[in-house]
């Protein structure tokens, strides 16, 4: 059995991180759903850069211009218009699962992620401008992102939390969905409105690779999921939860993001390996996706305990690694990289825009 299939048939939902015209046009998505069970993808400002920067837009972009869009607004119909096309792929998925898996993600602009209301307001216009019954919009887990969580919730908007690092990030997202559901149920609303949560894992590696010994290099990553893990496993056991399950609730899923590595010296599937559990999404960059379906399977179910989470993070902490100070820093440098990523973005776009119309 090939490792891609032994995750399928424990229960987790594999999603393709990543999405472009041209993945599109030349049918590899397509072929990723049909022959290895993708049921769903995510994208961000900086895979539609790369993408962009291909010249795959070139056409849109210059039509676009002469109809006199530009910038944010040009962007979000050329990624919509993906989107769209992306959602009607994964749409026997969406609807053979009622709604919990075959999902696409669309990034709200990174600029607001300090700013609450105009986060809720912008995540409304993105799900009507999409008018797609599976899709997320993306807001970050910050302390400003939590309002906004909880918000977009109650007003029945589906939400990718993303830019989660810990445990303590991860409770604190969850429990903005629960209250945006809790405050459903008293206004009288359906309780089921559609969330994942997004942890973010190969990071953390990467920022402690030249601080620690060998022996403890690209264990990190997987220590913190095991203990976030843990605690989301814990709060869809408590007796507030079977009380909103009870109503109709549906759980806020666990996605386990960012889990292609980054270290060459070890092999592209330790994350999804060690992250094998059901009713979970695993999203993978197309290189990592390819290597689990030619690998045989080797993957063992997560330990619903933690397994060896605190030993090793005691480990780390011997070594002076704070996990609460660098999960902060992580959250804030991955909001920033969003940021530039984002103005790289439309710079681009304004720049290939001009060049097109003079050109044109």
């Amino acid at each position: 059995m090939k490792t891609i299939q032994q995750l399928r048939e424990l229960g987790q939902s594999l999603w393709l991180d990543s999405i472009s015209r041209p993945m599109l046009d030349d049918g590899r998505i397509a072929r990723y759903v049909s022959e290895f069970g993708v049921t769903g993808l995510t994208s961000n400002p900086t895979i539609f850069d790369e993408a962009i920067a291909t010249g795959a837009y070139d056409a849109d972009i210059a039509r676009k211009s002469r109809e006199g869009k530009s910038g944010e607004a040009l962007f979000t119909e050329l990624a919509l218009d993906d989107l769209r096309r992306a959602a009607e792929l994964f749409r026997p998925a969406f609807e053979r699962t009622q709604g919990v898996d075959g999902w696409v993600s669309m990034e709200l602009s990174p600029l607001l992620a300090a700013d609450t209301a105009g986060s809720v307001r912008a995540a409304a216009a993105i799900h009507r401008m999409a008018a797609l019954k599976n899709l997320f919009v993306k807001i970050p887990g910050t302390r400003e992102g939590v309002g906004a969580i909880e918000e977009s919730i109650f007003e029945g908007i589906p939400i990718n939390v993303t830019l989660l690092f810990s445990p303590e990030q991860y409770l604190q997202s969850a429990n903005a969905y629960l209250r945006g559901i809790e405050r459903r149920i008293a206004a009288g609303r359906s309780p089921v409105v559609a969330s994942v949560a997004s942890l973010f894992v190969s990071r953390w590696d990467k920022a402690v690779a030249n601080q620690v010994p060998a022996m403890l290099r690209n264990r990190l990553g997987i220590a913190i999921a095991q203990r976030t893990y843990v605690a989301y496993l814990g709060l869809y056991s408590s007796a507030r939860w079977r009380e909103l399950a009870a109503a109709g609730a549906r759980p806020q899923r666990m996605l386990w993001a960012s889990t292609g590595t980054k270290d060459p010296s070890v092999p592209e599937s330790l994350y999804a390996e060690a992250f094998a559990a059901p009713d979970t999404i695993d999203t993978l960059p197309e290189k990592t996706l390819l290597a689990l379906a030619n690998m045989e399977a080797v993957a063992t179910r997560m330990d619903e305990k933690g397994g060896d989470s605190e030993r090793t993070l005691d480990e780390f902490a011997n070594e002076n690694v704070d996990v609460d100070a660098l999960a902060e820093k992580l959250q804030q440098d991955g909001a920033e990289a969003f940021v530039k990523s984002w103005r790289n973005l439309m710079k681009n776009i304004s720049d290939k825009g001009a060049a097109l119309q003079k050109a044109g």
